[in-house]
């Protein structure tokens, strides 16, 4: 099963540090290793992107910067057997934050990708 990660955070003050991004890095390395990882990445913040949306039957393309008090920040993208296996994954990712990071705050959020009927 194939399982997105988002990570969302307030966009921070302070770089991170060294150590976090070494602790990411071998984390990464060892999904990759695993077989699970399959793709990663960083976000720039909302005022460089775009919101597409339909509203009473109008298409209206928004610029950023948007309102959210935390953006998203990172994505991975996970083949795992479970639900709980991706989110030990991002759990981990989260700790590393929490523990190599003083005072960060943040949310992971675990979305299965649809699959499906193949022919």
């Amino acid at each position: 099963m194939r399982y997105l990660a988002l990570m969302r955070a307030a966009r921070p003050e302070t770089p991170p540090s060294p150590e976090l991004m070494d602790a990411i890095m071998k984390l990464g390395d060892e999904a990759t290793g695993a077989g699970v990882l399959l793709d990663t990445g960083g976000l720039l913040p909302s005022a460089a992107g775009a919101r597409v949306e339909v509203s009473a039957g109008e298409l209206k393309v928004l610029d950023g910067p948007f309102a959210e008090t935390k953006e998203l920040l990172s994505y991975a993208v996970y083949e795992v057997r479970s639900k709980e296996e991706a989110v030990e994954w991002c759990t981990r990712f989260m700790k590393l934050h929490r523990d190599l990071w003083p005072g960060w705050e943040g949310e992971g959020e675990v979305l299965q990708v649809f699959a499906g009927q193949s022919d």
